[in-house]
């Protein structure tokens, strides 16, 4: 009886390997023609790294790739010191209207980005602010600020209230209580959230089509209007340098906190494990 029930149903191992395959290989597609040796993407003929060498002396990818890198940078920036600062404060907030505001705070992480992004395209317009890479920054800004709260906010729920009592006893002021002892137990939560939001905003699509400029264009913005206008075997290229790039970024974002934090990681802020 005992091995009846140990045995995995052939039905969802099944199931399993479909949904993987169906979700990954035309992934593995886009990074195999990126290796073509020809300029098609329908026949497979041989490989060659012309494409990556292509990508590497096209100035406007490249300009793209920059803007992209600097708007994840300064949303990183920006949506850690706002979300560090908010979930310290809904911390501190009990009853019902703390349950409120932390409720309103989760609004992002189930609004679809596309109503979010033509909310934030009729902001701009409305108040007569250039749409430029500083209106993408303050898009992803509003954004990613939920990722950081929750994440934030599950370290601070394993850090005990009479730490920072302690500190205050032993003469720190509040300021320096939260700067001194706070924050560097805060560090791996920090580390995570901050590389998640980096990863999140460097190849976000939505927010940055409805809110970018003319030029210099975000990345992802650049690939899709390169495909518009015909489709060329760099796009696998870097399509695939992206996808290497984010799955590498989300990988420290689980790793290096769960190092450093002594067997806590990103995840397991978000989902409620072990902290």
């Amino acid at each position: 009886m005992a091995r009846r029930v140990e045995r995995k149903p052939v039905v969802a191992v099944g199931v399993t390997i479909v949904f993987f395959a169906w979700l990954y290989l035309p992934i593995l597609a886009v990074a195999l023609f990126s290796l073509n040796d020809k300029k098609s993407l329908s026949s497979f003929s041989g490989f060659s790294l012309r494409w990556y060498d292509d990508l590497v002396h096209n100035e406007a990818l490249l300009d793209s790739l920059v803007a992209s890198l600097q708007v994840a940078a300064a949303a990183t920036l920006g949506s850690l010191v706002l979300g560090t600062m908010l979930a310290l404060g809904l911390e501190r907030i009990r009853g019902r209207r703390g349950n409120l505001i932390g409720a309103v705070t989760l609004l992002p992480l189930v609004t679809p980005e596309i109503v979010t992004g033509v909310a934030a395209l009729l902001l701009f317009t409305g108040i007569g602010l250039k749409l430029s890479l500083t209106t993408v920054v303050l898009a992803e800004i509003t954004f990613s600020i939920a990722y950081v709260t929750v994440i934030v906010r599950g370290r601070l729920a394993g850090i005990a209230l009479e730490v920072e009592e302690a500190a205050r006893d032993l003469g720190c002021t509040p300021f320096q209580a939260v700067r001194l002892v706070i924050l560097p137990m805060l560090l791996p939560a920090l580390l995570g959230a901050g590389l998640l939001v980096f990863a999140l905003v460097f190849d976000d699509f939505v927010l940055a089509f409805f809110t970018t400029g003319v030029d210099p264009q975000p990345l992802p913005v650049r690939v899709y209007s390169s495909i518009r206008f015909g489709v060329s075997p760099a796009i696998n290229a870097i399509g695939t340098l992206m996808l290497l790039a984010s799955a590498l970024l989300i990988v420290a974002a689980l790793v290096l906190p769960r190092l450093l934090g002594r067997g806590t990681s990103s995840l397991d802020l978000i989902t409620g494990g072990r902290r």
